[in-house]
């Protein structure tokens, strides 16, 4: 086969939307939405580790996984979650695990949320003990922010 600048550019763009399909195939959100996490029922959370953060939300109880680490979650004792941005559009202020989504400390930079998944009291109580920061739910928005942060 001749090489043309063109089949190289074509083999180029191919490659990255094949990483991008295989992230999102293994990306497993929480559904029906009505089982995510809401931000506006947030009461209390706490920082496991740079990458787990744990939330009370009414009676539920969520394990939230970031991508990466995030060594200042929790810094001033502030923690606020940032849903998707379809989902701020729609209005719902829900998080699922779904791409867009991001966890951050006031005036720090945000971190992308991995997973959410629902775990019981046990599990919560037991991560909780391990955690080096805790909040309540007060410093999240009521309503969805208008656009971005």
């Amino acid at each position: 086969m001749k090489w043309t600048h063109a089949n190289v550019l074509v083999l180029l763009l191919a490659l990255p939307t094949g990483v991008l399909c295989a992230q999102d195939a293994s990306h497993q959100p929480l559904r029906p939405v009505s089982d995510c996490m809401r931000i506006d029922r947030i009461n209390g959370w706490a920082v496991v580790d740079d990458r787990t953060v744990i939330v009370s939300n009414g009676p539920n109880r969520f394990k939230v996984t970031t991508e990466a680490s995030c060594p200042r979650l929790g810094t001033g004792n502030s923690l606020r979650f940032r849903a998707a941005p379809d989902k701020n559009s729609l209005g719902l202020s829900a998080i699922c695990g779904e791409t867009g989504e991001a966890v951050f400390a006031r005036d720090q930079p945000p971190c992308a949320i991995a997973s959410v998944e629902k775990i019981d009291k046990p599990a919560y109580d037991k991560l909780a003990k391990k955690a080096h920061h805790r909040g309540s739910g007060a410093d999240q928005p009521t309503a969805p922010p208008a656009g971005g942060r």
